[in-house]
């Protein structure tokens, strides 16, 4: 059985030869250990493509997750210089913005002069007219990891879909075929709320203003609803929804059912119209809502943070959410991280796949992405130890 349908039966909740294993890596985790240069790999389709393919076959995950949207193809012609250390590469473009990308870490950009991109000031944003967000260059970097779109001209609107979002995709299936899961990442409506305030603005207007909190939130997931179903209708075997911080201590729970819950709900029936599985991702302490997420009509849960990162015991979970959906995640990456013996990493992750196994619908992964300096031993452990105990 290949990676393809083992994933595609534990979303159904079906028995496969054996429990899946999938992980989420870090962007500098593909920087560090692969040979494509950091900038190919993030700003380039097919380079992002080479380096998801490259540590899936090393890992021998059953499935990868594009969890960035396909480039032009002639956005580095933009670029006037490449300064490269051991450290980082350093693009500087036409206008006079830079991008920093660190060896082990996310992009960074800058205005010209040094100046971090603005977000939007949440008591003068025209909420009668919205599309103008776009041009509020912190939410647009930190959404489509791009610092422009230069054939658009600044004229781009939210929510519209350019048929090079989906090159990367497109490039790791042509390199893939029918073998491995392909699964697309999309941004919930909350994410791009907080994006596009800045994330202590953006919880502090939950309380000084839910009003016009909904004003804009229903405005966002207008957008959202155009990325989920534009990729749900492109040939993925799955959508993810990257709903970060939608998890306590960010939300309490009263606010997770007042401002994510209908929002993602409706992104989440959007993208089953297209056929195509859905579930969510939700970090840090979610123990306290997982019915709540049940009731987004998300079909998987994803992370799963266990003590100290998050909450989430997880045969609790599995209890309690008594087969309603499937589950992916739970091994902590810090403790990952931090192993020095195969003994160490075995021990942890066989405990996963011990509690995860009876019924089916669990898939092996870290609870969040795999460090970006996790050494690349500890991975290829997973796979051969489901193989051994993920049988069924």
């Amino acid at each position: 059985m290949n990676g393809r349908k083992r994933i595609a039966l534990a979303m159904e909740h079906k028995f496969p030869d054996r429990v899946p294993v999938m992980c989420q890596l870090a962007l500098g985790h593909y920087f560090l250990n692969t040979d494509i240069d950091t900038h190919r790999i993030w700003f380039t389709s097919d380079g992002f493509a080479d380096a998801l393919v490259q540590l899936q076959r090393r890992y021998r995950f059953d499935g990868i997750l594009v969890n960035i949207w396909g480039m032009p193809s002639e956005i580095l012609d933009e670029v006037i210089s490449i300064e490269k250390s051991e450290s980082e590469e350093v693009l500087t473009w036409k206008n006079g913005e830079v991008t920093y990308i660190p060896s082990d870490d996310n992009a960074q950009h800058y205005l010209k002069g040094k100046v971090l991109p603005d977000r939007a000031d949440f008591e003068t944003i025209n909420l009668d007219n919205l599309d103008e967000i776009n041009k509020i260059k912190g939410y647009f970097w930190n959404i489509y990891h791009m610092p422009y779109i230069p054939e658009l001209n600044g004229n781009f609107l939210p929510g519209e879909i350019p048929d090079y979002f989906f090159k990367s995709i497109d490039s790791v299936k042509s390199r893939v075929g029918d073998e491995v899961s392909v699964h697309g990442e999309i941004y919930s409506p909350f994410t791009h709320f907080i994006e596009l305030l800045g994330y202590e603005n953006a919880l502090m207007s939950l309380l000084t203003d839910p009003d016009r909190t909904h004003v804009i939130l229903k405005y966002l997931t207008g957008v959202v609803v155009s990325h989920a179903t534009a990729t749900g209708n492109h040939g993925v075997d799955a959508v993810l929804i990257s709903s970060a911080f939608a998890g306590g201590p960010f939300l309490s729970r009263d606010m997770y059912r007042e401002f994510v819950l209908p929002y993602e709900r409706k992104v989440t029936d959007a993208v089953k119209k297209t056929g195509t599985p859905v579930y969510t991702h939700t970090c840090g302490q979610i123990g306290d809502r997982l019915d709540l997420m049940v009731e987004t009509s998300t079909m998987g849960i994803d992370t799963l943070d266990p003590p100290p990162l998050g909450n989430t015991d997880l045969a609790t979970a599995l209890e309690e959410l008594d087969g309603r959906v499937f589950v992916k995640g739970n091994m902590n990456p810090v403790e990952f991280l931090g192993f020095k013996t195969e003994e160490e990493v075995i021990a942890h992750a066989a405990n996963r796949i011990t509690i995860g196994k009876p019924g089916g619908g669990y898939i092996l992964s870290t609870a969040c992405s795999v460090a970006p300096r996790t050494e690349p031993w500890k991975l290829e452990l997973l796979t051969p130890l489901s193989e051994k105990l993920g049988v069924y």
